[in-house]
């Protein structure tokens, strides 16, 4: 008896720390576009959010307005 209950609560523990299910590709669209929505971005700053979010890069964006001088 003792041996199935620690069999049962290591099971158990380690489904808690699994994740719940994997995002799909269209989950994570549909997560972009909102963030993307969000933000009001169009053009070439919401396509380049866009492919950064689909790509999971985390780098922050840019300013609005500023331009980097060479």
């Amino acid at each position: 008896m003792l041996r199935s209950s620690l069999v049962l609560g290591l099971v158990a523990a380690r489904l808690a720390n699994a994740p719940v299910h994997a995002v799909t590709k269209q989950q994570k669209l549909e997560t972009c576009t909102f963030g993307a929505d969000a933000q009001k971005l169009v053009g070439a700053a919401r396509q380049s959010f866009m492919t950064r979010c689909m790509a999971n890069e985390d780098r922050p964006v840019a300013p609005r307005g500023s331009k980097q001088r060479q």
